[in-house]
């Protein structure tokens, strides 16, 4: 790692502002930023769009909120596709599909430790977007083929863009759709899912990070090619400390993991304090350490974030600004704790 983790804050990307100036100010006040993705701003802010730009037989229906492929389309676009893949501008994020990464990169970012960025993954994407059969992309070989390299590219684009910015920068994987993933709900034989994701972590440049909230198989992340684990403590904290033996391998091996440990719904967070959150994280810091982990080893190696993105509380932007602040309080209470 280039930089030290040391309880430092930072947070998701997706945000529930009408404001691009406030939303970024929000996301500069975090120990490491990151560009935030403002879907209630546009449709184009949404991430699963933004990641969607130039993939071939997308279409956008911006008025139904609804990105879909058209196969026909497709293979037609394959040719185009092939012709321009070698075009680093294909995989970029043009200031259509985001004002607010190119806002982001206006700015001087180099006084900041680290910062980040943030992709949705392939296979979240292939299991969200369907073709005109109502069938997740994911499931098409061909499509699939394509997806994981077109993603291999966008990441990868992102964050050579990022690192001219700041040294530092790295990038995480939106992948909600690992919680699924590897069970008969899916479809996608565990085996090949396992080698196609393995397979496209090994060629993710620089830094890189899964991030996802749900109940993945964390075997299978602890021991996978990534450098960073961001994870909603809070609801999941208690399962992930079982995994001793894996979260010990994975902090010898000088990887980080996030603690998404403050909760971003507006009833749950009335209930918590820095306090009792700061609590509840050591909680599980003291279960890892019957794998012979301190809690200075294990706060040397974390960063301290927001549970989970929301979008949905009555209060629009004040309760995450909320959680904001006491992901900021927790963090410095854990500096002057353990150093």
């Amino acid at each position: 790692m280039s930089f030290q983790a040391e309880c430092r804050c930072t947070a998701m990307g997706i945000l529930p502002h009408t404001d691009i100036d406030r939303a970024q100010n929000l996301a500069l006040s975090m120990d490491i930023p990151f560009w935030p993705q403002l879907p209630k701003i546009s449709y184009y802010e949404d991430m699963y769009v933004q990641a969607s730009e130039n993939f071939p037989g997308i279409v956008v229906d911006v008025d139904a909120k609804l990105i879909s492929l058209d196969t026909a389309k497709f293979y037609e676009d394959l040719i185009r596709y092939a012709e321009y893949q070698s075009t680093d501008s294909i995989f970029d994020i043009s200031p259509q599909y985001s004002q607010v990464y190119h806002a982001f990169l206006a700015l001087d970012l180099q006084e900041y430790p680290a910062i980040r960025g943030q992709s949705t993954g392939p296979i979240s994407f292939g299991l969200s977007v369907c073709d005109e059969n109502k069938r997740p992309i994911i499931y098409n070989e061909d499509v699939r083929t394509i997806l994981f390299e077109f993603f291999r590219n966008k990441i990868n684009m992102q964050y050579h863009t990022l690192k001219r910015k700041n040294d530092n920068a790295f990038m995480w994987i939106d992948e909600p759709g690992l919680e699924m993933l590897f069970t008969s709900i899916t479809g996608y034989p565990s085996e090949k899912a396992h080698e196609e994701v393995a397979d496209l972590l090994e060629t993710i440049d620089g830094i890189k990070g899964i991030h996802l909230c749900g109940n993945p198989d964390w075997n299978f992340l602890l021991t996978s090619n990534i450098d960073m684990l961001s994870f909603d403590a809070y609801l999941r904290g208690e399962i992930f400390s079982k995994y001793t033996h894996q979260v010990r391998q994975f902090l010898e091996q000088g990887r980080i993991i996030s603690w998404g440990i403050v909760p971003t719904y507006t009833e749950v967070l009335q209930e918590e304090t820095v306090e009792s959150l700061t609590a509840k994280l050591e909680s599980y810091w003291r279960v890892l350490e019957s794998e012979h982990l301190d809690c200075q080893t294990i706060a040397k190696q974390s960063l301290i974030a927001p549970a989970t993105c929301c979008l949905m509380n009555m209060d629009g932007a004040e309760t995450v600004e909320r959680a904001y602040r006491m992901v900021r309080d927790i963090s410095e209470t854990l500096k002057e704790r353990y150093y």
